[in-house]
Formats: C-alpha cells, structure tokens, sequence
C-alpha cells in the first residue's frame, strides 16, 4: 500500500472492466476518465455539462480508447427515476459495472455562514453526499455481479481541515468518510466490492483555482499527478482494502 501514489498500472489493466465517472467534464474526472479509457476500460461519462461532456468523450476517442458513453444528469437535481433508468441503461449497454469513481463537486462560493442560505447547503450536501450515496446504492446489484468493484470517492481537504467561510461545503464534505465507513462496515463480507475515500489535497484542477485564485499555479501538482493513485483504488492492487481514507497532498 506504501506505493499507491505512484504504482504504475499495466497497459491493460482495466481491460473488459466498465467504469462510470461522475464529474467526467473537467478536472480531475476528465482527466481520469481519459487515463482508465487508455488502460482499456469501457468508460461512462456523467456530467451537468454535455458541452463539457463532449470533449472527454472526443479525447478518449482520439486517444484510440473503447467507445464511451456520456450521460448529461444534474446530481443536484435527479432523482430515483433517473437512478433506476441509470441503472438499467447500465444492463442493457453494457451488461456489468465494475467501478464507480465520484469525482462530482458541489459547490457555490466561500463566505461566512450569516451569508450562507438553506438552498446552498441542501444542494451541496445532495452533490456530495446524498447522491453518490443513492447512485452507488441504484447500481449495487451490478457491481456485486462484478468480480473485483472498487468505489472511489474523491473528498476535501477541508473536510478535515474546518476553516472560516467554507461553511456548508466543508461540513457536506466531511459527511463522506461516514458514508464511505458505513459502507465498507456493511459490505465487509463481500470480498470482491470495496469502497474507500481519496483525498487530492492541493492539486491544479478548476476547483482549486476557484477557491485560491491567487495562488501559483506551477506550484502545485498538476492534474495527471493524482491518476496513479486513482487506477490504483479502482484497479486490482486494492482488492480487500476498504472503507480507508486517503491522503494524496497535504496543505
């Protein structure tokens, strides 16, 4: 385990494995998604944005990856109709699921709680939490069929590092471990599903230049930097690790 931030996959490590990725528009979702495609995963793309959608999907294309799919869906605003029509797309396309990477980020803005409104935190919360919580729970019976599924969820530093004006985003965010403990205690005598949290820390991506604009940004580490540790959690290296919390970058 002491290697996961920088194991290196093989060339096909996730041939004939299906990946969905939420958040596959941009960022660190893009760019992984693209990473799985040229390791031979089928991916399935899942974003707000079809614009954005788009362009992962053409880059895994010309990257010569396996035809991806790319489903437009609001987490912010879905529910369990989409989910269960999620799910039997799913079956009917690609007959198997064998990993979910949760990169979608809920967020609108730093200020201090006396500025921050009810809608704000209920959307977050539903982005961060609720609804990777009921996609992974729709998609279940799949990936248990699956004989190695990982679910990853990408979290945030300052979940675990509460500082004034990140209001309802860090305390949405720290709702994840629970969630992702929760799960592993439950799944705990199924071998072969495993659900764990990654934490980039600071990393180049559009959310970290939202936050800190006045940051360097050739200090940080670029985006591709954190894709070793990712295939590692969702690849086969991980099999019997679960419900751990991840640290890539420290503040």
């Amino acid at each position: 385990m002491a290697d996961w931030k920088t194991a290196t996959p093989s060339a096909e490590a996730f041939k004939d494995r299906v990946i969905l990725v939420t958040g596959a528009g941009q960022g660190i979702g893009a760019a992984a998604a693209l990473e799985l495609a040229k390791l031979g995963a089928t991916v399935i793309l899942l974003g707000r944005n079809e614009k954005k959608l788009s362009r992962t999907y053409d880059a895994i294309e010309a990257a010569g990856g396996a035809q991806p799919a790319a489903i437009p869906m609001d987490l912010a605003k879905m529910g369990e109709a989409e989910l269960n029509q999620l799910g039997v797309l799913i079956q009917k396309e690609f007959g198997r699921l064998d990993g979910i990477l949760h990169c979608a980020n809920g967020f609108n803005h730093l200020s201090p709680l006396s500025n921050q409104k009810l809608d704000e935190w209920v959307d977050m919360f539903r982005v961060n939490v609720a609804a990777p919580f009921a996609m992974t729970r729709a998609l279940f019976p799949l990936l248990e069929k699956s004989p190695d599924a990982a679910v990853l969820v990408l979290g945030e530093t300052h979940a675990f590092e509460p500082n004034a004006y990140w209001g309802g985003f860090s305390v949405t965010k720290s709702a994840q471990q629970n969630w992702v403990e929760i799960a592993a205690s439950e799944w705990d005598k199924m071998a072969n599903v495993r659900i764990n949290l990654l934490v980039p820390g600071p990393i180049q991506s559009p959310f970290r230049l939202a936050t800190h604009p006045a940051e360097l940004k050739d200090s940080l580490p670029v985006t591709e930097a954190i894709l070793p540790a990712i295939t590692y959690w969702l690849g086969s290296a991980s099999t019997g690790q679960s419900g751990q919390t991840l640290f890539f970058a420290k503040n």
